[in-house]
């Protein structure tokens, strides 16, 4: 393609809204352009980039038996009311609804779960038929509350979904161990650095789940790693070896000591001079369920945190959020900084991180406004909590299995795998009909890639100063002839050359034959980020251009053919 017939707009400034490299340059770079917030439009180079990201998921995802196929985008009301999932995604505030001109609630699809399984169900009857597959790329819709880093957050956006239809939890593990391997392919062929994480299902439910995750420090998400074990984990997911608290010591009795406007773990620490981890701090919150919402108060060992998604998926509730200052003095008669397990109605519901379990004499609140219990005995002085692991594990504790110390990076979560088990087709009463001849529900898995965040994520983790460094096999061309004499027809005719001999070898190549000047045509060619060059310049007579990868920007001087060999060496193995 010669890029004189393509449209290419760049630009001299940052957006005044990017705040990440990737967002920066490909809006730059005229990759995409902003519609609205979180809404964009794809320029044809951009396009050819998700064409190929999407092209190698389609390969990989058809080797491995799954079929293509196309669902709805706009959904009724009644199929999610039927998985019970309305409430939950409405009460989240993602998912745009509206209503058709009969007034029936519908909705955009942010995800496809109900429509696939009342799909299966329709078209599958027997064991017979199973296991299958099936996938599709599309756009997806989801209200975000802040859109932010372009494509990494937006409203609207590409992404292939599939979910796998199996007669029994063998199988579907069989099923989700191919879509592992699948990813793992993927993500290698579009030359990213990545791992695998454990992950948090989330509102799609199921039980096990990973998360697939791309390397880079302007990530959204926190992962903990071990680099002795390769343990692995979204920090919403993770464990860990908590630090030792001080050793127990039998009960003693209850005190209670006035603590005037001392309300935070660190002051209670240096007030009785004691660690924080010899504390229970307590922590209200107003949980939502699709019927009612409760206050629920939640106990913490004082020098470690809550994880908030371990809290609503041990509360299994719609929606979380701290209580504010005037329900936490409704609930406890005390203003905060002083809620604690003793004396605390028992309408109110209790929790405690597993790290508090047979821990003898905390020191807590007791809901009275400058008042603290010393020597507080869980079941002696309050009533026992509901014990789960509440805490989130941190950077420099021990990852579970005791091998190692945990590290924290940063990454960009493109794909996720689910096992979802029944959850779906027993809620939407979805069978087949079993060996024995009997409605049985389908074993489900779903997976998912985000195919525009996949491409911007391969921009935030290959850059420079000068503009975006494509991995060779989703680049919108892997190699660029410039023709830097573009007036003279003889050095147009050797680059024209060069352009079609690679396009013949297989090259996906472009020809530059802009009536642009070398200097501004050098830094598009930089910021738009082509992963080889060939320059056809001054020397082009005497049959030599220049050569160059845009990773390392250094430039060499070759013969035509040697350039030519050079280009099909460096991508032989994309």
């Amino acid at each position: 393609m010669h890029l004189s017939q393509v449209l290419i707009s760049t630009l001299r400034e940052d957006p005044a809204d990017a705040e990440i490299p990737s967002h920066r340059l490909l809006a730059r770079a005229g990759y995409i352009v902003k519609t609205a917030a979180g809404i964009y439009t794809y320029s044809p180079l951009m396009w050819r980039t998700l064409k190929k990201i999407m092209q190698i998921v389609r390969d990989e995802l058809d080797r491995e038996g799954a079929q293509e196929l196309m669902m709805p985008i706009l959904q009724p009301r009644e199929l999610w009311e039927s998985s019970g999932r309305w409430e939950r995604y409405v009460a989240d505030g993602i998912m745009y609804t509206l209503q058709d001109r009969k007034g029936a609630d519908m909705c955009l699809g942010p995800t496809h779960e109900e429509v696939i399984t009342a799909f299966a169900n329709a078209a599958v009857n027997s064991y017979k038929q199973l296991p299958i597959n099936l996938y599709q790329i599309q756009d997806k819709f989801r209200d975000e509350i802040r859109p932010r880093f372009g494509l990494m957050r937006g409203r609207e956006f590409i992404m292939m979904d599939a979910y796998s239809f199996d007669a029994d939890q063998e199988a579907l593990d069989e099923a989700y161990a191919k879509m592992s391997r699948a990813y793992h392919r993927i993500f290698e062929r579009c030359g990213l650095e990545f791992g695998a994480v454990q992950a948090d299902a989330g509102a799609i439910g199921g039980s096990g789940s990973e998360e697939f995750m791309v390397f880079a420090d302007a990530g959204e998400d926190a992962i903990l790693r071990c680099p002795a074990t390769g343990y692995a984990a979204n920090v919403e997911r993770a464990g860990s070896i908590p630090p030792e608290a001080p050793a127990a010591t039998d009960p003693a009795a209850l005190e209670k000591h006035e603590t005037p406007d001392i309300r935070t773990v660190e002051q209670l620490e240096g007030f009785f001079s004691m660690p924080a981890a010899a504390m229970a701090k307590t922590v209200l919150y107003e949980a939502t369920w699709s019927d009612r919402d409760e206050v629920v108060a939640v106990m913490m060992r004082g020098d470690l945190e809550i994880n908030e998604v371990k809290l609503v998926n041990a509360l299994d509730c719609l929606a979380l959020k701290l209580a504010d200052d005037e329900k936490i003095k409704a609930t406890t008669g005390a203003e905060v900084g002083f809620a604690g397990p003793v004396g605390l109605s028992e309408d109110v519901r209790l929790f405690a991180d597993e790290t508090l379990r047979g821990r003898t004499n905390l020191l807590t609140g007791c809901n009275e406004t400058g008042y603290h219990c010393l020597n507080v005995n869980l079941g002696r002085d309050c009533r026992e909590p509901e014990f789960a692991d509440l805490r989130k594990a941190r950077a420099g504790e021990t990852e579970p299995g005791g091998g190692g110390v945990l590290e924290e990076v940063r990454g960009i979560e493109v794909g996720h795998i689910f096992k979802l088990g029944t959850k779906y087709s027993s809620a939407m009463n979805a069978t087949f009909s079993s060996q024995e001849g009997k409605p049985a529900p389908f074993v489900m898995g779903c997976y998912g890639i985000g195919v525009s965040r996949t491409a911007q994520s391969a921009v935030e983790q290959n850059h420079d100063d000068a503009g975006i460094i494509w991995p060779a096999p989703i680049a919108p061309f892997e190699v660029v002839v410039a023709v830097l004499d573009y007036k003279k027809d003889d050095v147009m005719a050797i680059g024209t050359k060069i352009y079609e001999d690679l396009r013949a070898a297989g090259v996906d190549a472009c020809l530059d034959d802009r009536p642009v000047r070398p200097g501004p045509k050098f830094k598009d060619l930089e910021l738009l980020g082509f992963p080889l060059q060939i320059t056809v310049g001054r020397k082009a007579g005497e049959g030599i251009v220049e050569f160059s990868e845009r990773r390392n920007r250094e430039k060499v001087d070759l013969s035509i053919d040697d350039a030519i060999a050079r280009c099909r060496e460096l991508l032989a193995d994309r």
